[in-house]
């Protein structure tokens, strides 16, 4: 039995755009850099070029020919701070732009949530968290890309964000953390797990 030519996610999502093209669509691709992207895109690599929008390239499993609309945005998202994936190649850096998005501790959004967990032990965690990514974005075996992001904090109530509930982030996410981030560096290991744990005692 021979391999069966099969229409993806990509196509269909191209091919409801291309009927609908006075609204915007927006291809979202979670962690882009785990996949070897040169073999996942193949023949669409070109086409997804801002200038070659619309024009289109018959598809080498098959007679039909192809675009994707210039309605069609792909947003690929992933974690620089992660040393096990590969670096994207620069075929890929220049069909994309990149845009970094930082931690949002500083957003209004993140301060409204924060004041509604009426937590003094989480208003110090927070402050103490600030002060260690500025540590980690100066450090020269780091950088900004290992800052400690606001996903770890989200989803809290003012009846969950109890002191049990943050020592646990400390204990079990954030100090395992600096433990890889700083494996030759015991000191600073140390140093901020205290700093850490004093926030919430």
């Amino acid at each position: 039995m021979g391999l069966q030519s099969k229409r993806g996610s990509f196509y269909k999502f191209c091919k409801l755009a291309e009927d609908d093209d006075e609204n915007d669509y927006f291809f979202i691709i979670d962690e882009i850099n785990r996949g070897n992207l040169s073999k996942i895109f193949g023949e669409l690599f070109m086409l997804i070029e801002k200038d070659k929008r619309g024009i289109e390239l018959q598809l080498l499993y098959s007679d039909e020919n192809f675009s994707v609309p210039p309605n069609v945005y792909i947003i690929g998202m992933m974690n620089t701070a992660d040393r096990s994936l590969a670096m994207l190649d620069y075929a890929l850096r220049r069909r994309f732009s990149f845009f970094t998005m930082k931690p949002g501790f500083n957003t209004i959004g993140f301060q409204t949530y924060q004041d509604s967990l009426k937590s003094n032990a989480f208003k110090k965690l927070i402050s103490c968290i600030k002060q260690l990514n500025s540590k980690i974005a100066a450090d020269i075996s780091l950088g900004e890309g290992f800052c400690i992001g606001h996903s770890y904090f989200c989803g809290l109530t003012a009846k969950t964000a109890t002191v049990r509930t943050l020592t646990s982030i400390i204990e079990y996410e954030l100090i395992p953390l600096l433990k890889e981030y700083w494996f030759d560096e015991p000191e600073k290991i140390i140093d901020w797990s205290d700093r850490l744990r004093s926030t919430v005692k």
